[in-house]
């Protein structure tokens, strides 16, 4: 898993707030009690409350650890927030989870283990929010859905907010178009990957192929566009046009060179070692149809054109290639690790980039689906950053949505959640905190680069799958009950 790790590690080097380890998070600050243990089932926790304490926990969820790199209890996403969160008054707690990868299930508990200790150690908290990256995203959302009476609101920032079967059927669409486009015959795997490292090189080595070539790239495009996979990627760079198709594809090469196919092509393996099987399914998929719905539509049939390539003869190879079907046991692992079924009864705040290509913002439609469904819509509002990368916040970003969280706790009411107020609070923390956080390799600050803040009114497009319940699935269109079954997408 080494080369894989490296994969993964280089994108986050280039991303400010990196949300895989960061071992400086606990250095020593005055007047902090600094706690630290383990748990009955080997995850290490961390615990920080300042001497000025004001009664309120932050429980921080860390997000993907890749397997074989380090695995340190985390309690803030980054250094330069915690200094914030301390000299605030908040205390804050996290776990390490017991074993690394998609450790959903041990985080929900684990994550409760350290609510428990807290207690037992600090005493009880006035107010416990619950906040996280990516992984844990999802994570936060559900802690509040599982255990509703621990928490007084949450903040899932750049969350899995699909839920992981709606994630890991998405990137089985983008997997399978790949392999069928362009890796026939090579033994490329896309589920019930024997040899990770291998496979994923031989997926390196045709995606390397096709970018050489202008229909190598229009596929390459139709790929990213069945996971709307945005055309954007350095966080410190300015967005391309909308009609600037070539570097928009050359962005989406780049994001599934160093940060998706590791996931698609090997990392799924560790979760179906988990979850004892196959865990996607894409029988039923109408892949012309998915294209029509994707945000990357006009820019497939462009480079389509300009390939000189037959777009309805992929797409007509897409639907006429056999299907990969699930294996029940595995989804429904993944199902109580987690989905969503929208019953949040606190606030929630979530908080996402627009050029995110690893948990693509579309993973909001699917959560604010949920929630306006279940008649919760009044307790959840979500704000946007314009910038390019994954979980790509400066601390002031982060610090303004924390106010705006705590602002709504101690009112009742949602007060200045809109795209102005957050910039002008985010503002308002000056210099210190309006910065990318750039960390070295063994996750040492190593440049502060002065950004001002990116909130943007968004409204992004509806998520391509299914996300939720299969039983809540029957008035939109897709079947009853079994999620096996074929569906039709509208």
């Amino acid at each position: 898993m080494r080369r894989i790790a490296k994969h993964v590690v280089l994108f986050f080097a280039l991303v400010p707030l990196v949300v895989l380890s960061f071992a400086g998070t606990a250095r020593a600050q005055a007047g902090v009690a600094t706690h630290v243990g383990t748990l009955d089932d080997g995850a290490t926790y961390l615990i920080e409350v300042p001497a000025n304490w004001n009664g309120t926990l932050f429980l921080y969820s860390h997000g993907y650890v890749v397997p074989g790199t380090k695995n340190p209890a985390h309690d803030v996403g980054d250094p330069v927030t915690r200094l914030f969160m301390l000299a605030s008054g908040y205390a804050l707690a996290g776990s390490s989870y017991a074993h690394t990868g998609w450790a959903i299930h041990e985080a929900l508990s684990d994550q409760i283990a350290v609510l428990d200790v807290f207690k037992k150690m600090v005493g009880h908290p006035k107010r416990t929010i619950a906040w996280g990256h990516s992984l844990g995203g999802i994570i936060t959302a559900g802690l509040i859905q599982r255990n509703p009476k621990r928490f007084d609101a949450a903040l899932p920032m750049c969350g899995v907010l699909s839920g992981g079967v709606a994630t890991w059927n998405t990137a089985l669409d983008a997997a399978f178009a790949f392999q069928t486009l362009l890796a026939p015959g090579a033994g490329l795997q896309v589920v019930n990957i024997a040899d990770p490292p291998a496979n994923l090189t031989l997926a390196e080595e045709a995606l390397a192929g096709a970018q050489g070539t202008p229909q190598g790239r229009a596929r390459i495009a139709l790929v990213g566009a069945l996971g709307d996979l945005p055309g954007w990627f350095l966080p410190l760079s300015p967005e391309p046009g909308s009609d600037d198709f070539t570097s928009q594809e050359a962005n989406q090469f780049t994001w599934d060179q160093q940060v998706d196919f590791p996931f698609a092509f090997a990392l799924r393996a560790e979760l179906e070692a988990r979850a004892g099987g196959n865990v996607s399914w894409n029988t039923g998929v109408d892949y012309r149809k998915q294209l029509d719905r994707s945000i990357g539509r006009d820019q497939v049939r462009a480079l389509y054109q300009q390939a000189g390539l037959d777009l309805d003869a992929d797409l007509d190879m897409l639907n006429d290639t056999a299907r990969i079907s699930a294996d029940p046991e595995a989804v429904h692992y993944l199902e109580r690790n987690i989905i969503f079924d929208g019953q949040i009864h606190i606030p929630v705040l979530t908080l996402h980039t627009t050029g995110d290509g690893l948990v693509v913002v579309q993973n909001e439609s699917a959560y604010k689906q949920v929630v306006d469904e279940a008649g919760n819509g009044e307790f959840l509002r979500r704000t946007f950053v314009a910038r390019a990368g994954h979980c790509a916040f400066t601390p002031a970003e982060t610090i303004a949505a924390v106010q705006k969280l705590i602002n709504r706790l101690d009112t009742g009411r949602w007060h200045d959640v809109d795209a102005t107020d957050l910039n002008n609070a985010a503002a308002a923390q000056g210099l210190l905190f309006n910065v990318f956080v750039i960390l070295d390799a063994n996750d040492n600050i190593v440049a502060l680069i002065p950004t001002p803040p990116a909130y943007i009114e968004f409204e992004p497009s509806p998520y391509l799958r299914p996300f939720d319940a299969p039983s809540r699935d029957c008035h939109r269109g897709f079947p009853c009950g079994n999620p096996f079954f074929e569906f039709n997408q509208h």
